[in-house]
């Protein structure tokens, strides 16, 4: 991202989840408030480009967009359930699900770069989308400030279990500055995070390297390119080592499987998008 500026890519992945409002049918993310963040001229926008939007790429896209949201929310039950109380959204960007929240006694902390969160605010005013009592806007910039450091200062208890849904941020990360992220959740017992990566071009087939280029020029043009790649199965034993005992990865066949099964409009995820993977750390 570039300085003082929101994220651009940000802004397009609120553009995929608001379209999946409109042209999917069922949806797999049920995102009330997604046409209404992205404004009222963007949303109508998008309803003027129904054609494009069915083409397989974007297809594709919107329905990787949806299911990887789709699943952060569901572990976040999950997590709820098992008596955690504390939520962090990393790389908020547009994401709702704060502010569409049935969780009571959640707290919430949303941590982003402190202009994309600036643009946000604005977004919410603009839609007139109610900030929640239960949220705290954490913003950290990253080469100034630890996420650590950032959330103690914002009332996070550093000695309470979390959950954390890290959506469309490890691509454009460092390897230590993920790892490092991971390191500080592995820190707090019985804290679980979902989160999505891209997986490393030698084990890809030409399909799915495909759909990665594609995906990766675009990202690039918007000024944010990938830069970390990950081994699905060494992904998970680095994050064994970091004491997380219980990992689910999902790739595209896994996700298609639960999130798209039967489906008469043929909407699914393509190989080379991404994979989708949920670890936690025993209480």
């Amino acid at each position: 991202m570039q300085e003082g500026k929101f994220s651009r890519t940000a802004y397009g992945v609120a553009l995929r989840r608001a379209a999946h409002q409109l042209f999917d049918h069922p949806k797999v993310l049920d995102d009330t408030l997604a046409l209404r963040i992205i404004g009222e001229k963007a949303a109508n926008e998008l309803r003027g480009k129904a054609g494009e939007a069915q083409g397989r790429f974007s297809r594709a896209i919107r329905a990787f967009m949806a299911a990887r949201s789709c699943y952060a929310e569901g572990q976040l039950v999950l997590a709820v359930s098992r008596g955690v109380k504390q939520y962090v959204v990393l790389g908020a960007g547009l994401d709702t699900s704060a502010y569409r929240s049935p969780h009571a006694n959640l707290k919430i902390f949303e941590v982003d770069h402190p202009a994309t969160q600036a643009w946000k605010r604005e977004r919410l005013h603009a839609a007139g989308i109610e900030i929640p009592e239960s949220l705290t806007f954490v913003p950290v910039n990253f080469e100034k400030q630890t996420l650590a450091e950032g959330l103690s200062q914002s009332g996070f208890d550093l000695n309470a279990p979390a959950f954390f849904s890290w959506l469309g941020v490890t691509p454009y990360l460092t390897r230590e500055a993920c790892m490092a992220t991971f390191g500080f959740i592995a820190k707090l017992p019985g804290s679980g995070v979902a989160f999505d990566f891209a997986v490393h071009r030698d084990l890809l087939n030409f399909k799915q390297k495909f759909a990665l280029h594609l995906i990766a020029k675009r990202v690039a043009a918007a000024g944010e390119p990938f830069q970390l790649f990950f081994d699905p199965e060494q992904l998970a034993a680095d994050l064994r080592q970091l004491g997380f005992t219980q990992i689910e990865t999902l790739d595209d066949v896994q996700i298609n499987a639960r999130y798209f099964k039967d489906r008469s409009d043929g909407l699914r995820v393509g190989g080379g998008l991404g994979q989708l993977m949920c670890a936690w750390l025993a209480s």
